[in-house]
């Protein structure tokens, strides 16, 4: 249960148990014009990215920016997307034949490696039988029972499609059961795009240069009430100034839209104690860090028991899913056995249900997540050892799979603490680490993700990339 933490959070855990701007295309014939596959045993070539050039500007033509989600869009690191063909174990091929050893990993699902053969199999057996039902099917009881099984908070749950949606959900049901309108969140952690959470949001808020989002009322977020993460007084202070009208604190336990920010070791107990003296409840956004920290999630890592619990990423092996659970006086508060409606079209869909039940069977496996502590440790330690012989002041720490690293000497603690990091020269290295065929999130302000499929040559090759790329710089 080892963690690397070298000036993020300033501590480790291992003690416990329990650019120019783009012309659009002529027409929209052009996006006809690019090919959009490669051989995926294509052999390393020269680095180009012109079919992803021309693939963008035909995007623009179609979509807002492009992209379909906006840190895809590059915009704080430089250049234009990269446009991806195919996936497999921890390599990404784009549509101009570049290899990339991938450690986006679809932004979290992939913790078992793209493309497993054992979910692909499985998938296809379950789409012999269809896609989507709009009935209940018995694959959401079996993995609704392997969620509940692992994840302490959890006695009942409720699956959606996205992170968002099961946030936007445990917010409604937050409220409705203690009957208060306040929430606390914490700068810099991201919980969706839903209105009440785009404030301080971290993550693509911050990679775009937004402090928050138009569009959004201020009698939306007029309860949502914001603290530094990691600042214990300042949520007291919260708690004082707003006596009897606080329904929930949300957060993630471990920071993945500030960049990778671990707590310090007091403060999730505090957090817990201040809930429960005021009547609140609390919440861990565990989309990021559900079964990546650990087989429970960050509160079995941490020994911290949530009241409500939201999951995405990882329990979908790939596939759109969220989710949100906790005790079973609450969730009973949800339609149809109470009050709160929510609801969904494809909400525990067989496809989304059959890649997580495949993926969490793997995840249960002995060794699991040693071996992603192992090799997560050996990247991040490298790529520090890197940036300090070649002169840099450099940062970071891993817990199992999920890992981060600034160009600041840290510590690093908070979103503040973040935004030190020089930001120009992680533009620099990102490209760089493109062209030695290395694939890190667009922005400084994301977490990076190891998987089973990470092999010791991947993590010996970025390495070594990452001291080629650091001495240039």
């Amino acid at each position: 249960m080892a963690a690397s933490i070298n000036g993020v959070g300033g501590v480790g855990f291992g003690g416990l148990t329990c650019s120019t701007k783009t012309p659009l295309p002529s027409s929209r014939s052009s996006s006809f014009r690019v090919q959009m596959s490669v051989p995926v045993e294509d052999k390393k070539r020269n680095y180009t990215l012109q079919k992803s050039q021309e693939a963008f500007n035909a995007a623009l033509n179609l979509m807002p920016g492009g992209v379909n989600s906006p840190v895809r869009a590059f915009k704080s690191v430089g250049g234009q997307p990269i446009f991806m063909d195919s996936v497999k174990g921890s390599h990404m091929w784009d549509i101009d034949g570049n290899e990339y050893i991938d450690y986006v990993g679809s932004w979290g699902p992939a913790i078992i490696g793209h493309a497993d053969d054992e979910v692909l199999e499985a998938l296809a057996e379950t789409m012999k039988k269809g896609t989507s039902f709009g009935s209940p099917c018995l694959l959401e009881s079996v993995l609704a029972e392997m969620v509940i099984s692992a994840v302490p908070s959890i006695e009942m749950v409720r699956f959606v499609n996205s992170g968002t949606e099961a946030c936007m959900g445990v917010l409604r049901l937050a409220r409705t059961f203690t009957g208060r309108e306040k929430i606390i969140k914490f700068e810099g952690c991201y919980h969706g795009h839903a209105d009440p959470f785009l404030v301080k949001a971290g993550s693509g808020v911050a990679t775009l240069g937004l402090p928050d989002s138009p569009g959004v009322p201020k009698s939306t977020t007029s309860g949502t009430l914001t603290a530094p993460y990691n600042d214990i007084a300042a949520v007291e202070s919260l708690f004082n100034s707003s006596k009897g009208e606080i329904a929930a604190i949300i957060l993630e336990p471990a920071v993945g839209n500030s960049g990778f920010i671990t707590p310090k070791p007091d403060f999730l107990e505090a957090i817990h104690r201040l809930t429960k003296e005021n009547g609140a409840l609390l919440i861990f956004d565990e989309v990021m860090t559900g079964f990546r920290l650990s087989y429970g999630g960050a509160q079995v890592y941490f020994c911290i028991t949530p009241d409500l619990t939201t999951l995405g990423k990882v329990i979908g092996g790939g596939l759109p899913v969220g989710a949100y659970g906790g005790r079973r006086e609450i969730m009973e508060m949800v339609a149809p056995a109470g009050p709160m409606y929510q609801a969904g079209t494809l909400s525990g869909n067989p496809l989304a249900m059959t890649a997580g039940i495949q993926t969490l069977k793997r995840l249960k496996a002995p060794g699991t997540y040693e071996y992603l502590d192992r090799i997560t440790g050996e990247l991040v330690q490298g790529i520090l050892n890197a940036g300090k012989k070649t002169g840099h002041a450099i940062c970071g720490g891993h817990i199992r799979g999920m890992f981060g690293f600034f160009f600041t000497e840290g510590p690093v603690h908070n979103f503040d603490d973040a935004k030190k990091s020089d930001a120009t020269k992680f533009v620099r290295f990102y490209q760089g680490m493109l062209r030695e065929g290395v694939y890190f999130a667009p922005s400084q302000f994301e977490a990076g993700f190891t998987s089973l499929a990470h092999s010791p040559e991947d993590i010996q090759k970025t390495v070594a990339a990452a001291e080629n790329v650091l001495s240039k710089i």
